[in-house]
């Protein structure tokens, strides 16, 4: 019935995102309504416009983002407020010229980036934010962000699924220097949303530990506003490529409180890509792992490794393994890793209680 119940979703969410934009009829629902972003629970840092007033909708914010829409009107769209920043990498230079189709010309470290997801995403965000849906929320209050204003470039975007299902949260890589957000964790957010799941893509401060405080506040926020936000937090998952993985990781065995905030249950199930973690502490969930053979950053045999250690502590875990594929390869379309992320799904499913 599971099944049934997605591929169902997946059917409507296809209708639904197929390229059917509201155009001129969305600008003028959104003049006659004006909704900026709207319905955000409060506490927590959460607000209701991020950006300190509500976007004005201009008839260029109407018009559909296409592979040579500079990534810097889609920043500086007013649909986004100020948090529009934060869809690309905020420690990356990007060249005021720099259009979508080329975004993974700032993205170092990955591959397979796929121009036309990039374009997907964007609109998605886009036509949710027109539609007066909450695409965004802030995991710090004010005050914490005055205090540390590195924490103004943190939050979640919400990939909406069915209201009342499961809840994953993704963390894209970037080596702790960035958030790969675009190529590592909007597309698998998106996907999963298809499939009727509530997906959120954390954006965080670079660094192995602020990442991590990061990743147990948003957790923390989401378990305290899971009734206002629509969500089930029981057996949440926690995905991650590359870094991201290693912060899914990391959560997912030391938990919430050893990152400063209330103990919160673990994750239902940890879904990793391509990292060279090791360290195996006993206290790991149910763990999904893939990578690719000819991966330069994180072998895949030392990925073999850390899941058969995790097996060997009884703990279910799987690998797959992809015949040379490099680091980075996101939702692999196009490649012998496409499919994967229908796996994983099925991994943390065969996990929820």
């Amino acid at each position: 019935m599971r099944i049934l119940a997605r591929n169902m979703v997946f059917l409507m969410r296809s209708i639904e995102l197929g390229k059917v934009r509201y155009g001129l009829l969305t600008c003028l629902l959104i003049c006659l309504t004006a909704v900026g972003c709207s319905g955000q629970p409060e506490g927590s840092g959460a607000k209701i416009d991020p950006g300190g007033s509500e976007p004005e909708v201009t008839s260029d914010s109407a018009e559909d983002y296409t592979l040579n829409t500079k990534v810097a009107d889609v920043i500086n769209d007013p649909m986004f407020g100020d948090y529009g920043r934060l869809i690309f990498p905020v420690d990356r230079t990007i060249d005021e010229d720099l259009e979508l189709q080329d975004v993974g010309d700032i993205l170092i470290w990955y591959n397979n980036v796929n121009p036309d997801r990039t374009v997907e995403i964007a609109n998605y965000l886009k036509d949710r934010a027109a539609a007066g849906e909450q695409i965004f929320y802030d995991i710090y209050t004010e005050e914490e962000k005055a205090e540390d204003q590195e924490k103004e470039n943190t939050g979640l975007f919400f990939f909406r699924g069915e209201p009342g299902a499961k809840t994953a949260v993704v963390n894209a890589g970037g080596g702790f220097a960035y958030v790969a957000a675009m190529h590592d964790s909007f597309p698998h957010a998106l996907e999963l949303s298809k499939m009727g799941y509530n997906a959120f893509a954390l954006i965080y401060r670079p660094g192995a530990q602020t990442a991590c405080e990061d990743l147990a506040r948003a957790i923390a926020f989401l378990h305290k506003h899971a009734e206002e936000l629509q969500i089930d937090v029981s057996d949440y998952s926690l995905w991650g490529g590359s870094a991201g993985a290693r912060m899914a990781a990391w959560l997912g065995s030391y938990g919430t409180a050893a990152f400063g905030e209330d103990a919160y249950p673990a994750p239902g199930a940890v879904i990793m890509q391509y990292t060279g973690l090791s360290e195996v502490t006993g206290n790991e969930p149910p763990t999904y792992a893939c990578v690719g053979t000819s991966d330069g950053i994180a072998s895949y045999r030392s990925m073999e490794n850390y899941i058969s250690r995790i097996q060997a502590d009884g703990t279910y875990a799987q690998i797959q393994v992809f015949d040379g594929l490099r680091h980075g390869f996101g939702l692999g379309e196009g490649t012998v890793a496409e499919g994967w992320i229908d796996h994983a799904v099925d991994f943390w499913e065969r996990n929820m209680e």
